[in-house]
């Protein structure tokens, strides 16, 4: 056991009786090591449940013949971040959350760990961590909100942010707008439709590395306590036969979870962060897998924000295991973290709810619901969550109008001072412009609460998982670095075409090289972690990971 390296010998006599001050039995000090990551705290609705939850994976790994050790890390609420400054900091903590986690791993030689996690960063941070420790390892994600309700109907997170855009376009009451602010959030979870916490719960349960059925069990329900015991249990075992995360984080399961994510519609993000667990995990991985396996998989639910279903609806409907089921025949056979593997759990699926689920012969869509963009404004790439995308906007040409940042084009888009048929560019906020690829749902919101329905948003930062319409966002190179999108001019004609996965800048090449003559990238006056961050980050298209 790695633990050995603490306990074991007289010359570890003074590590053992520190340990022993933590009221640590002899049966306890020759038992496992396991470590318990946390991200509890009481800023964040996703992770005030948290404790309860690492109570029960203590029992659980106490009961499995392990000897729990538990500890916190960060976590940043993306909806409480939005909209200024703070959200800079979200992407730089995933790195903090996995650097944090592999200190306190190698520190104390744990044998395994326990991660309990729920939202956007967190989930990838402690996945991250996993893949670069490589010691035993089980993810169990906190679960979903329950759906909010407003005169009978049930709302979320994104029907506030579109509340701002229609109380500024004269369509709702600010007392409206604070009934729905009142009732949206009924309790702890992460936010209730597709985003990016929950669509990064799926892809956890999606590559093995949690139990089946835990991405989709909402916070408040006592399944979530029964898995939190099982992965205790389970965590133990994975010691005793020595199962890693890189046996389990493979090509394989890595295209698995983008099947996954197709089959869903997942959040853009998903594509930064399975790509830094990939990296973390010794694994080939490219932009070119996301579309070449969403040529392959249709889309199969229309979830939130694309669509009217929540992740209650999906949970009811049987959850990721239903899912695997109706995608059976294109997953690749792979073992998960339960010893079981994809197709037996699919297999041991006897219920699914079709009208959520829907099988592949009568699909949402015929191709996945993510895909990438290449061409002259994104060389490396772009991403967009074409299954969130009216069908009349797949094509579209039209004149750009450049922001550079957010709050630029937010004033405009709240003065009304858009046109339909504009392509918004919003440059300076990729992963060293802005720095840390700031999301953006407040502009997203406030178009479609204004009625919207002929403008793109074009970006070199992020879209949160909320966010539905035709926004491209990672777009790479960024404009800070010298890319194409640093040398848009207002008017320049921007075309898209969703069905050839392209977004092309229609100006010449030479033109293109007489701007790049005069291009000077804007910097931030920048301090403390976002001056450090900076430096070592890397470009979108590879994952945006410190090097």
């Amino acid at each position: 056991m790695r633990s050995d390296d603490v306990k074991q010998g007289y010359a570890r006599a003074a590590n053992r009786s520190l340990i022993r001050s933590l009221g640590i039995t002899e049966e306890e000090m020759n038992r496992p090591f396991i470590g318990i990551a946390n991200s509890w705290n009481t800023i964040v609705p996703g992770h005030t449940h948290l404790r309860q939850l690492a109570e029960r994976a203590r029992e659980g790994v106490a009961a499995g013949g392990g000897t729990p050790f538990e500890f916190n890390t960060i976590g940043i609420c993306d909806g409480i971040a939005m909209g200024h400054e703070g959200m800079r900091y979200s992407l730089p903590s995933r790195e903090n959350i996995a650097d944090s986690v592999e200190l306190m791993i190698k520190s104390h030689r744990f044998d395994g760990i326990v991660c309990i996690c729920t939202c956007d960063k967190i989930v990838p941070g402690m996945l991250m961590a996993a893949a670069r420790c490589n010691i035993p390892a089980i993810i169990l994600t906190g679960g979903n909100m329950l759906p909010g309700y407003h005169h009978g109907c049930p709302i979320s997170l994104t029907d506030i942010f579109e509340g701002v855009g229609k109380v500024a376009a004269g369509t709702m009451s600010e007392e409206e707008l604070k009934e729905i602010e009142a009732a949206a959030m009924p309790g702890c979870g992460s936010c209730q439709g597709l985003y990016t916490a929950n669509t990064m719960a799926c892809m956890t349960e999606a590559m093995g590395m949690s139990l089946p059925g835990c991405a989709a069990v909402p916070a408040v329900f006592a399944e979530k306590l029964r898995l939190a015991y099982s992965s205790g249990v389970r965590s133990v075992e994975l010691v005793n036969q020595q199962i890693l995360p890189r046996s389990l984080i493979t090509p394989v399961s890595l295209r698995n979870a983008i099947r996954v994510d197709m089959a869903l519609g997942g959040s853009t993000n998903t594509v930064l962060h399975l790509m830094a667990v990939a990296q973390e995990a010794g694994v080939p991985f490219s932009l070119d897998d996301f579309n070449k396996i969403g040529n392959e998989v249709p889309h199969i639910a229309a979830m939130q924000p694309g669509g009217p279903h929540s992740m209650y609806d999906l949970f009811k409907a049987g959850g990721i295991p239903a899912v695997f089921k109706q995608l059976r025949e294109h997953l690749e056979p792979c073992t998960t973290v339960s010893g079981k593997t994809v197709h037996e759990i699919a297999d041991r699926v006897t219920y699914i709810d079709e009208s959520v689920i829907q099988p592949v012969t009568n699909p949402v869509h015929a191709a996945g619901g993510l895909r990438i963009l290449k061409g002259s404004l994104a060389p490396d790439g772009a991403v967009v969550k074409c299954g969130a995308v009216r069908d009349e906007m797949w094509r579209h040409t039209g004149p750009a109008r450049v922001f550079d940042g957010e709050q630029a084009a937010m004033k405009a888009i709240l003065a009304r001072s858009i046109t339909e048929g504009e392509v918004i560019v919003i440059r300076g906020e990729g992963p060293k412009g802005g720095p840390g690829m700031p999301e953006m749902l407040s502009p997203t919101s406030a178009l479609m609460g204004f009625g919207y329905t002929r403008v793109v948003l074009v970006t070199d930062g992020r879209f949160s998982g909320g966010t539905r319409g035709p926004c491209i966002g990672h777009v790479a190179p960024e404009a800070v670095v010298g890319g194409p999108i640093g040398l848009v001019r207002d008017g320049d004609q921007i075309q898209i075409d969703l069905h050839e996965r392209r977004i092309d800048l229609m100006v010449s090449s030479a033109e293109l090289d007489e701007r790049r003559k005069t291009f000077k990238p804007i910097y931030r006056e920048l301090d403390g972690i976002l001056a450090r961050y900076v430096v070592g980050v890397g470009q979108a298209d590879t994952g945006a990971v410190m090097k």
